[in-house]
This record gives structure tokens, C-alpha cells and sequence, in this order.
């Protein structure tokens, strides 16, 4: 018997590739699994906002808030945030495949060579996103936390202020990180770091843990044959740049993907105690409340 239709929410593309091999090279419904896709949604109208209070942390994801997902992947701060925030229950149900990468990144010729050049310049960010984030972590061994400084901004936006020389620097994923590379930009410094899937109260646990087992089929052949899969990251970009690049412009170990796993309790606690010291998350919040790892319940049921 088929399990019950699930619909999952597709922001990054890189981050959710290995649901989109699994759907279109037939796992799920190999697998008895009914996953309908929908996007995410652009947030619009915080372009270059610099508190990040101002900026909903929900983001592009009002798709899952309004019932019309029931699961989506994000950077891990930014999810343990939209737990908390999530008005319909959603919670951390386990880690994502993808390992991602950020990489802060000048113009052509920049004077901004290093992470200490970037003191007190701004940098564009898309607020409550691994962009933000991993700017925050990458520049704090460097910059005391006063001196970084960063505004919202879509990597689109991004990418053509920093081109244009209104953004000392801009913090890009794949596929515009590879854009901006083959485009002369200077990569100051990079990080790779997880994710995790956020999922809505009805997501049953029998259900996730048979989603998990085809995840991970289809990261078995994502390491395979990257290569096969940079179409979809070139498909990502908008028309006017979609031509720029080609899967020679990748750099494939930088892609890296993993068997999804459990969210463990003293990784969620030291990103928490990291957000609450940035003032990024309430403080007195507790793993109970935001993470709810369903597959670790149904393996020790079996």
C-alpha cells in the first residue's frame, strides 16, 4: 500500500538535489511514495535592510507555513530558528543530505583580498539563511563581532552590487558561487556546513524513514557522477546568466553529500548557545521544543 502524499519545498536547489534525482529518476514512486513539489517563495521588499530583525526569518518558506508543503531543508542555524518561529508545529525532523558550501567573495581586482580587509565594510547576506550565518562564523575568528557588518540582500542582487562596486563583498552558495569564480570575482574565504529538514506534525514516522531510505539511493548516485546532476544547478540561475556557465565551471569536491541522519542533541546545542550569543534566537529554549527526530523513533520501534 502507498504511503500517504507528501509535498516537499524546494528553495535551494543545491540543497534539495538529491530529492530531485529521487523524483526524477523514479525512487519515490519505486518506493510507493507520492512527493508533489512545490517553490518556494521569493521574500521581496528587504533589499539592503542592515537589522536583521526587520527581516522575517520564515522567508521564502511561507509555502510549508501556509499548509501547502509538509517538509523543506534549510541551513541548520536558520532552522533551529524557524522551529522556534513556525506558527504550524513545524520542527527539525533530521539532518539533510547536502553539506553546503558559502564562500565570501570581492569583485575582479578587489582591494578586499583577505577576511581582515572586510573590518567594518558591509556585506551582502540573505538574512536568517546559511548566508548570514556563515558569514557571522567565518569572519568571527578574524573580525571582532562589532567590526562585521552585513546587509539583505538576494544573491542576484548581491552578486551584481559587488560587481557594480556598491558591496565590498557578498557571501554566494553554488550556483552563483561558481558563476561569480568563472567571472574573475576573489574568494576571501569558504565554509562548508549541514543542514537539516524541517517537517509539519503530520509528516508520520513511517513515512520519513521510508523518504530517508530513498535519499539515500539517490546520494549514492549523486557521488557517482556529479557531473550527470550540475544541470540542475545551472538550471537554477536566472535566464540572463543561465548561459554563462557550464559544468566545466564547477568544482565538483565541493559538492558533497551525505546520508541523512539524526539532528544529535549537543550539535543543536552548540548552534542554540551560538545563536542566542548573536542574539539571533530567544535564549531558554530547549531541543524538546524545536527537534523532533522521527526516523531515530521509528528505527527503535523496528
Amino acid at each position: 500500500m502507498a504511503s500517504k502524499k507528501i509535498v516537499n519545498e524546494i528553495s535551494g536547489t543545491i540543497f534539495s538535489l538529491p530529492w530531485l534525482v529521487a523524483r526524477d529518476e523514479g525512487l519515490f514512486q519505486q518506493a510507493g511514495l507520492d512527493i508533489e513539489f512545490v517553490k518556494a517563495r521569493p521574500l521581496e521588499g528587504y533589499e539592503f535592510v542592515a537589522d536583521h530583525r526587520d527581516v522575517p526569518s520564515i522567508g521564502p518558506h511561507r509555502p510549508f507555513e501556509e499548509g501547502q508543503a509538509a517538509v523543506y531543508r534549510a541551513c541548520e542555524w536558520g532552522q533551529v530558528r524557524r522551529a522556534h518561529d513556525s506558527e504550524r508545529g513545524g520542527r527539525i525532523i533530521g539532518k539533510r543530505s547536502a553539506i553546503g558550501v558559502q564562500a565570501i567573495l570581492s569583485a575582479p581586482g578587489s582591494q578586499f583580498t583577505h577576511p581582515q580587509t572586510l573590518r567594518n565594510q558591509v556585506i551582502g547576506v540573505g538574512y536568517h539563511t546559511g548566508t548570514h550565518y556563515a558569514t557571522l562564523q567565518m569572519l568571527e575568528g578574524y573580525l571582532a563581532r562589532d567590526e562585521i557588518k552585513v546587509v539583505n540582500v538576494s544573491p542576484r542582487e548581491g552578486y551584481e552590487a559587488v560587481r557594480d562596486g556598491r558591496l565590498a563583498a557578498v557571501t554566494l552558495m553554488d550556483p552563483w558561487l561558481s558563476l561569480a569564480e568563472k567571472n574573475g570575482f576573489q574568494k576571501v574565504i569558504e565554509a562548508h556546513y549541514t543542514g537539516s529538514e524541517i517537517a509539519s506534525p503530520e509528516v508520520d514516522a513511517q513515512t520519513w524513514q521510508e523518504i530517508t531510505v530513498v535519499l539515500k539511493e539517490a546520494v549514492k548516485r549523486i557521488n557517482a557522477d556529479k557531473r550527470k546532476y550540475l544541470h540542475y544547478l545551472i538550471d537554477a540561475l536566472p535566464d540572463d546568466y543561465r548561459q554563462q556557465l557550464t559544468p566545466d565551471d564547477f568544482h565538483l569536491p565541493r559538492l558533497r553529500y551525505i546520508d541523512p541522519t539524526p539532528y544529535d542533541r549537543a550539535e543543536f546545542q552548540s548552534t542554540y548557545d551560538w545563536l542566542v550569543g548573536w542574539d539571533l534566537i530567544p535564549p531558554n529554549l530547549g531541543f524538546e521544543q524545536l527537534v523532533d527526530n522521527r526516523t531515530v523513533r521509528t528505527a527503535v520501534a523496528a
